[in-house]
């Protein structure tokens, strides 16, 4: 595992007694995800998991922002990232490379974050966008502070959504449509009615409510916390989730090849004036 020291996106803290709190340090970029920081993220939650000290793990971001979604600018180069899945072929041509590459770094590692035996929550403020979904949704639970606002803008890109698609087992069918069909923000009231979040909060008792949430879950056993964590997985699996998961992936790389096809590039380029006329 990489030496700590050399993490340049994610900070890693033990704020209380069986508690660690993993931190988004990218806040001048509004916590964008870059491939970076993705690995970082799951180096960091690596240490987590294999603590025996660590009962629960809090996912925290600085900055105004929880995350801005997916870095855009940065790319998609592998060359300086080890993978962690089966996947291979990242730099094949066409449709195969890509899949290959986002089933790695995007769903691979937020399935892989969902099943960590260890209850994890996520400390959400400000806006999360796309991507930044795909961190706080693998996340047991869900702390929000009442400006935190939620939203899934990419169909105006041409594709049916982020690439970790549990839009309706996080927010209903309902709600999951008029998120994706208008690309609206959900707030954090919102959030709350549908089950999206746990709490909602003053932005100033966000941090201390996380962390006594996290400190009195830390108190019992962790044998039975693991348990009670994968029956309810269970039961989100024999619903079909991961199904219904590597369904949309596939679907979501459907529009991908439209639009290379049609734009010549993997998205729809006049989903980004839709998104800033809304915005």
């Amino acid at each position: 595992m990489t030496d700590t020291g050399t993490w340049q996106h994610i900070r890693y803290e033990e704020p209380a007694e069986r508690v660690a709190r993993i931190v988004l340090a990218r806040a001048d970029k509004a916590n964008a995800q870059d491939y970076r920081l993705l690995s970082e993220l799951n180096e960091a939650f690596d240490r987590a998991a294999r603590d025996e000290s660590v009962s629960v793990i809090i996912l925290a971001a600085d900055g105004k922002h929880f995350s801005s979604g997916h870095d855009l600018a940065a790319g998609t180069d592998m060359s300086d990232v080890d993978p962690i899945g089966t996947w291979c072929c990242f730099d094949a041509e066409g449709a195969e490379g890509h899949m290959a590459t986002e089933a790695e770094m995007y769903l691979g590692l937020c399935w892989r974050w969902r099943n960590i035996p260890k209850p994890t929550i996520a400390q959400v403020q400000g806006k999360v966008i796309a991507g930044g979904l795909m961190l706080v949704w693998p996340m047991d639970l869900v702390v929000c502070s009442q400006d935190a606002t939620f939203s899934d803008p990419v169909v105006a890109f041409g594709v049916n959504g982020h690439e970790y698609f549990t839009h309706p087992y996080e927010a209903g069918a309902r709600l999951a449509k008029e998120m994706l069909f208008t690309g609206r923000a959900i707030t954090a009231d919102e959030a709350l009615r549908h089950g999206m979040v746990n709490q909602v909060v003053e932005r100033d008792e966000l941090e201390s409510t996380t962390l006594e949430m996290a400190m009195r879950i830390a108190k019992r056993p962790t044998i039975g916390l693991t348990l009670a964590k994968q029956s309810v997985n269970n039961a989100l699996d024999a619903m079909g989730m991961y199904t219904a998961i590597q369904s949309a992936f596939g679907l979501h790389h459907v529009g991908h090849n439209h639009n290379a096809r049609v734009h010549g590039m993997l998205v729809d380029p006049g989903g980004v004036r839709i998104i800033r006329d809304e915005a």
